[in-house]
């Protein structure tokens, strides 16, 4: 189904003149609270100078713990290239259980019969009354659309480009652990330093997602006309949110889960070594190569979706373990891949991306917001390389694991790393992870380490995750 708003017509209500005296401060109050309570006055609210902003606050009080139900998102898209774009929404949608709009510049006619696999359709142009609107306005209207339409146990709206994949039970933990009656403006700037000092680092990226608490999303909807008038000669949508967010007194709150990827080529060395934080979404996954060697970028995202399936809490998470008798270093992004390095490496230097990617913008130096380490010929720098490959089964008898396995998918064609106590990997052809089957829980806590222990038979390296001791050090 998709929902069009008609554009009221306007009606012109006749007062009749009040007699009142202004001689007294009492007069003058009770002048103003006629004004704000006369349905005659009842026009579009501005926010005033040292108007009190406790007056939209949620008056939902619900001890509940936030839930997806409490989420509303706005996903903007546009009819031409929806057939493109739809495979990434409908990869995390959830039917029934998700709420919000997909908000689209026309009725997607010829997409009917709409399926129930896709959100509802809200046409932003119908809501402004005009036709041929600048894209950049559209896109902005939607916090304020969205809000419009769906305002009801509500604690969380969150927009979003039709690209953009999230992990929704994620995004659950990260909104819940912040207020929801406060006033949050919940996202993170770009990986890339000229996005950033393009636009503005203090702002929340569309295509990585950003959350507005309903508070803010109250009195932003409410101000939201005014302000793009004021912010008419700006032509990007997420700035001229970022804007309005300023002008009404409140910052960013960073999340680093949320992915901007502002980056090119190869992207497996930055989700190699995701930082310590869940993994809350992904953006521009058309503008990298396919995340999974020999897979298409249809095939990749599923790929990627099997494992978050299993467990979206551990997903990407790093941890780092050592075979000391075979002086290995392992390096472990759950859901997506293993390292092994044939000598002895710090996870100081583990937890820095190599840089299998591009920049944003050809030859923009400095590229990056994150350290990087470059690509190395030396074979005791370059790691043998595994990719997620399946979850083979619950584990135990109970249970209470998750086993995951990696597979080499080429060959490496470098000589064994010759520092003393090497012993060459090469003939490990496969990966498998076990980790408890408990979500992982992030806030406060280190990561987790793990064991390793080896097969010799059968060419294949088993990791064993687990809490890290007291005073255990990682090395």
């Amino acid at each position: 189904m998709f929902i069009q708003l008609q554009k009221k017509s306007r009606t012109i209500r006749t007062c009749k003149p009040m007699t009142i005296s202004l001689l007294s401060l009492s007069a003058i109050l009770m002048l103003l609270l006629i004004f704000s309570t006369n349905p005659c006055f009842q026009t579009t609210q501005i926010l005033l100078p040292n108007f009190n902003l406790n007056y939209f606050k949620n008056t939902n009080q619900e001890t509940t713990p936030t839930n997806i139900s409490h989420i509303i998102f706005g996903i903007a898209s546009v009819v031409k290239s929806w057939d493109a774009r739809k495979h990434y929404v409908e990869s995390w949608w959830r039917p029934n259980g998700t709420r919000g709009f997909l908000c689209l510049d026309q009725a997607p006619t010829r997409h009917l019969p709409w399926p129930p696999t896709s959100p509802r359709v809200l046409v932003i142009n119908q809501t402004m009354g005009q036709k041929d609107i600048p894209h950049t306005i559209r896109i902005a209207r939607m916090i304020k659309d969205t809000f419009n339409m769906e305002n009801k146990g509500v604690r969380w709206y969150v927009m979003a480009d039709d690209d953009t994949i999230f992990f929704l039970d994620n995004l659950v933990d990260v909104l819940s652990k912040y207020d929801h009656n406060g006033y949050y403006y919940v996202g993170m700037n770009a990986e890339s330093i000229i996005s950033n000092s393009q636009f503005s680092f203090m702002m929340g990226f569309g295509g990585a997602g950003v959350a507005f608490s309903y508070p803010l999303a109250n009195i932003l909807a409410k101000n939201l006309d005014e302000c793009l008038k004021r912010y008419h000669d700006i032509h990007w949508s997420d700035y001229i949110l970022q804007s309005c967010v300023a002008d009404l007194g409140v910052s960013l709150t960073q999340v680093k889960g949320f992915h901007q990827i502002d980056l090119h080529g190869d992207i497996s060395g930055f989700l190699s070594t995701h930082p310590q934080t869940p993994l809350v979404s992904l953006h521009h996954l058309d503008m990298v190569e396919p995340i999974f060697p020999a897979m298409d970028r249809h095939q990749s995202l599923r790929h990627l979706m099997t494992s978050a399936k299993a467990d979206q809490s551990r997903l990407l998470q790093q941890s780092i373990c050592y075979n000391h008798p075979k002086n290995w270093s392992l390096s472990l992004s759950w859901g997506y891949s293993v390292h092994i390095y044939e000598k002895n490496i710090p996870p100081s230097v583990l937890q820095v991306p190599i840089q299998t990617f591009l920049e944003w913008r050809r030859g923009a130096k400095p590229a990056f917001m994150m350290n990087t380490r470059g690509l190395s010929m030396d074979p005791c720098d370059i790691p043998h390389y595994f990719y997620f490959d399946s979850v083979e089964s619950g584990g135990g008898e109970k249970h209470e694991q998750v086993v995951t396995s990696y597979v080499r998918r080429f060959p490496r064609r470098l000589p064994p790393c010759m520092s003393n106590g090497n012993h060459s990997a090469s003939y490990v052809e496969k990966i498998l992870v076990i980790s408890p089957a408990t979500r992982l829980e992030m806030e406060g806590s280190r990561r987790e380490c793990c064991d390793v222990i080896h097969v010799e038979t059968q060419n294949v390296t088993t990791i064993k995750i687990r809490p890290c001791m007291e005073y255990e050090i990682m090395g």
